[in-house]
């Protein structure tokens, strides 16, 4: 969840969830109060508009596992209060500590990417507020995911429980080092930018896994990627589209 996506359609908006760096979200507008049938409704109009049928040229997300997981996640619950009447438009918003949470059809588009298996295990490198792991609670009951910034991880896994995605494990750590005790892992996602895999990903993925991960250089235009590992242990990469995400960061060395 992170700033700027540029996508081969024109400019995507798109946050980073939590590996460091500053977006520039929408300016908040206040908060408004709404019922629960007014947020499943923003919810459906959400996923109809923005990423069932995008009307700007994207192209569609069309598995129904992706499509039923992000009606079914309110988005509202994983967002301050302050840009809560925000919630369902297209854009990411801010979260607090410089990161945002992704603009709508970016989680929908690299979750259907992982193509996860409904009892698959899967890593999350960056929690930011929790949004994407609840996506991803809702394919399957075994989601790892990683913060490096510790006050997020803790909204993150609060959120998470309040939500009853209690199963959802939340580590604070360095997302470059993977989590070595969960692993192999089926599927990993990584919301922000290294310039190059990191090993410990590659290894930590069963073969016939995929990992969705933007590379690239920091501050440049990079590519959002399908990397998968052939049953022979194999690399194949195939892209998706361009984007901009915030650089993924190390903890300091002590």
């Amino acid at each position: 969840m992170r700033p700027t996506h540029l996508a081969v359609f024109g400019v995507l908006l798109m946050g980073t969830d939590a590996c460091s760096g500053a977006a520039q979200p929408a300016a908040p507008r206040g908060p408004v109060a709404r019922s629960a049938l007014e947020r499943a409704d923003e919810r459906r109009r959400m996923v109809e508009s923005q990423i069932a049928r995008p009307r700007d040229g994207r192209d569609p997300v069309t598995d129904a596992r992706v499509i039923e997981a992000m009606l079914a996640v309110p988005r509202h619950a994983f967002v301050p209060a302050e840009v809560r009447d925000q919630a369902y438009d297209d854009t990411p918003l801010p979260i607090g500590h410089g990161q945002t949470i992704s603009q709508p059809y970016i989680v929908a588009l690299m979750t259907e990417h992982l193509r996860l298996p409904p009892a698959g295990r899967v890593l999350e490198i960056g929690s930011g507020s929790g949004y994407q792991a609840a996506v991803l609670a809702n394919l399957t009951p075994n989601v790892f995911t990683i913060e490096i910034v510790e006050e997020l991880a803790r909204t993150a896994r609060q959120r998470l429980e309040e939500q009853g995605y209690t199963r959802v494990q939340v580590r604070h750590g360095d997302g470059h080092l993977g989590w070595p005790e969960q692993a192999p892992f089926d599927a990993i996602i990584v919301t922000c930018a290294p310039e190059a895999l990191p090993p410990p990903l590659w290894n930590q993925l069963k073969p016939g896994g995929r990992i969705v991960i933007p590379i690239g250089p920091v501050d440049r235009v990079q590519r959002l990627v399908v990397v998968s590992k052939t049953p022979d242990g194999q690399r194949r990469t195939d892209a998706i589209t361009d984007v901009r995400f915030v650089p993924m960061v190390r903890e300091p060395s002590s």
